[in-house]
């Protein structure tokens, strides 16, 4: 399937900075609850199962790229408003999508 540049530009790829982790144990499966800074003082919620890959720690400041424009999604006790991309590894472990050198937040891709 095939799809026109309109409807790529209909979602809103851009960056992000992870601010804060937390663990989220009232998910069904691990994950994180997730602080993104998406530019201009906008900090959005996400939950991520990213806990094979990634601990707290070393996820604080990491760069990653969002879609910003869905509708927020009840997940559990967590509205999440953002959701964090990345790729299944060959073990159906979440890999994030990131840039790979520093860029502001809120750039949009595309």
């Amino acid at each position: 399937m095939t799809i026109s540049w309109e409807d790529f530009q209909k979602v809103a790829l851009v960056t992000g900075t992870i601010v804060e982790v937390e663990d989220f144990p009232e998910a069904r499966r691990p994950a994180y609850i997730l602080r993104v800074d998406i530019g201009n003082g906008d900090i959005r919620k996400s939950s991520a199962q990213i806990t094979h890959h990634y601990s707290k720690e070393e996820l604080i400041g990491k760069q990653v790229i969002c879609v910003a424009n869905f509708p927020p999604k009840q997940i559990g006790p967590l509205m999440s408003e953002i959701l964090v991309t990345g790729f299944y590894d060959d073990k159906g472990q979440v890999v994030l999508a990131v840039p790979d050198k520093p860029v502001a937040n809120g750039l949009r891709l595309g």
